[in-house]
């Protein structure tokens, strides 16, 4: 069962409860994934405007541009959403780490065994 949402071409996020889309930043050069966070109307539309990543930050309950303090935006290089519009895939170029511990990617931990290991 399909729906327009789903087969169209008309872009039409899918918000939860909260107003939030799921948002996955990759590095448009090596694929690696960067980070994720959360979308809502709001900061997908300045981010599709502006041309560099924002968010809504959960945590501090306002919108926020990747890297205002830090001076590591995203650039966007292309945006894609998912087939029912609940998740959105940014490929970026990174003006420096996309991590706020530094690390060049959120994902620098890698599972083995149960525990946390360093990642190459």
């Amino acid at each position: 069962m399909t729906n327009e949402r789903e087969t169209g071409l008309t872009l039409d996020p899918r918000y939860d409860a909260a107003g939030l889309v799921t948002a996955v930043a990759t590095d448009a050069a090596s694929g690696d994934v960067l980070m994720v966070a959360h979308m809502n109307a709001q900061a997908l539309a300045m981010t599709m405007e502006s041309g560099e990543a924002h968010f809504w930050s959960r945590s501090r309950g306002r919108l926020w541009k990747k890297g205002e303090t830090s001076g590591h935006v995203l650039r966007v290089v292309e945006a894609r959403i998912d087939c029912d519009q609940d998740a959105v895939w940014l490929k970026v170029t990174p003006q420096g780490p996309a991590c706020h511990t530094g690390a060049r990617t959120c994902f620098y931990r890698i599972v083995e065994d149960g525990r946390l290991v360093p990642g190459a």
